[in-house]
């Protein structure tokens, strides 16, 4: 099994990154969603990782060497590849028929089966302190997502419903990837794991890219397009990065703050481009329930034995 290298404050670093890109990329989507489909705006993301990185990593001289891989490192890499290659189309596919801050929400079950799988598969622990803040992460969660979970249970619109769902089952691979990725890191950096699964997911996409609907994009919307890919780009990286010197659990534990910056992002958005995203309204109810959000990250973060 993996081991991190103890550096916690660079994956704690790296993890805050990767919260803010995170969070401010469902608005980016949803922007470029207007004007391109799903299967070209994913295809795009990951040619452009894929290019850069590759770029990045020829001219330091680093290129992977997989020839020297074993069976079972292959079959890890081909699970993370479809499994993170699934995840994109399944978000995108919910975002669209919902709305940036209930996707947000939704895909946070994602980190939450990332932490589990942590404590099962890669036997890390919580302690006493570490599970009360587990406890009041979740109550946080209730309290301020109260009306986006109020709209999936009551909602008439079927394709509301239906988004969140595949959403759902976008958190669920995109939990298998990351294991998938954690364990990789015995044979393969971060770096280089990204760029097969970057390779490897546009191939997968090519297929169904729309490469003429590109070239009639308006100004805004290519440089939201760019945006999304650059973000998949350093976002990744960071969070690749992160399992290499935290554990998954921890990890997890600060990634749980996406869905409040997205909110915010999404308030900032809709005062200076109000015509792009609609408002999210907070409630005194919504306000505390996020304090006790960022308190049980925190208190799951720190809370060494």
């Amino acid at each position: 099994m993996h081991y991190s290298s103890g550096r916690w404050r660079l994956g704690l670093a790296l993890s805050l990154l990767t919260v803010f890109l995170w969070g401010i990329l469902p608005i980016a989507l949803k922007v470029i969603l207007q004007a391109l489909d799903v299967y070209t705006v994913i295809w795009f993301r990951f040619l452009i990782s894929f290019v850069l990185l590759a770029a990045y990593l020829g001219m330091r001289g680093n290129l992977p060497k997989l020839k020297q891989l074993q069976a079972s490192s292959w079959k890890l890499l081909a699970i993370a590849t479809i499994m993170l290659a699934a995840n994109y189309f399944l978000f995108m596919q919910g975002l669209a028929l919902t709305s940036p801050a209930n996707a947000e929400v939704i895909i946070q079950l994602a980190t939450l089966l990332l932490g589990f799988g942590g404590l099962i598969i890669f036997q890390e622990k919580y302690n006493i302190f570490q599970w009360f803040g587990v406890t009041v992460l979740t109550i946080g969660y209730i309290l301020f997502f109260r009306s986006q979970l109020t709209n999936i249970i009551t909602s008439s619109y079927s394709n509301y419903i239906f988004g969140s769902a595949l959403v759902v089952l976008g958190a669920v691979v995109w939990a298998i990837y990351a294991l998938a990725q954690k364990q990789l890191l015995q044979s393969l950096s971060s770096a280089h794991i990204m760029l097969v699964i970057y390779g490897g997911s546009a191939l997968l996409f090519t297929p169904f890219a729309n490469f003429q609907a590109i070239m009639r994009l308006s100004n805004v919307h290519v440089i939201t397009l760019l945006f999304c890919a650059l973000n998949t780009v350093f976002a990744y990286g960071a969070f690749a990065e992160s399992l290499e010197h935290w554990e998954a659990s921890r990890v997890s534990a600060v990634l749980a703050l996406a869905p409040i910056v997205t909110l915010i992002a999404v308030e900032l958005t809709s005062l200076v481009a109000p015509g792009l995203i609609p408002p999210e309204r907070l409630t005194v109810i919504a306000i505390v329930g996020a304090c006790l959000v960022v308190s049980g990250s925190v208190a799951m973060t720190y809370g060494r034995a």
